[in-house]
């Protein structure tokens, strides 16, 4: 049971990985069995349906690995400008570490199959939605009625989905880190 686990595990990481770094359309799934390091076999076992479900299931991961980032930076920084730094401090720092190859860990692969994909579309929404929750509730601490954080909060992934697109393309933190500035 432990090598289902591991590469059923090993493919979603690695899909998730490569799809961040260069593309859904561009990462073929020949080249995630072998990053993988998982039998060619194990690919269609665990996702019949082929590279939609792989992805979808690589989004789902990806989504909630920043879900729990942004679970426990809420949990230290109680107040919205503190929350906001820090958040965007993380993700200049990933963008540093990547060498300004990846960006959002799910924009990539929804941009090339939202909403062509209703399996990845649905995948995205949950993330994205879960991501919106907590960041609301760090502004719903301030005050606000439950509409206006959730705006606010959609407001502050908008505005850093844009700012990794510039730090990606200008080779520079600067743009994540004018969205804390801007903030607060």
């Amino acid at each position: 049971m432990a090598n289902v686990a591991k590469h059923r595990g090993a493919l979603v990481q690695t899909a998730m990985r490569l799809f961040r770094r260069q593309g859904y359309a561009s990462t073929g799934l020949q080249q995630i069995v072998t990053e993988s390091g998982a039998p060619r076999g194990s690919l269609y076992h665990y996702f019949p349906a082929g590279k939609e479900a792989l992805g979808a299931a690589a989004v789902t991961l990806a989504g909630e690995r920043m879900h729990q980032t942004l679970v426990e930076l809420a949990e230290r920084h109680a107040e919205p400008r503190a929350f906001l730094r820090a958040y965007c401090e993380t993700m200049a720092g990933w963008m540093a570490e990547s060498d300004f190859r990846s960006g959002c860990p799910i924009a990539t692969t929804l941009l090339e199959t939202a909403p062509q994909s209703p399996e990845i579309t649905a995948a995205g929404i949950r993330a994205i939605d879960r991501w919106i929750g907590v960041i609301a509730g760090v502004f719903a601490r301030a005050g606000g009625t439950r509409a206006e954080t959730r705006r606010r909060a959609q407001l502050v992934i908008a505005a850093l989905e844009g700012a990794l697109i510039l730090a990606r393309v200008r080779r520079s933190t600067r743009p994540i880190l004018d969205v804390a500035a801007l903030a607060g």
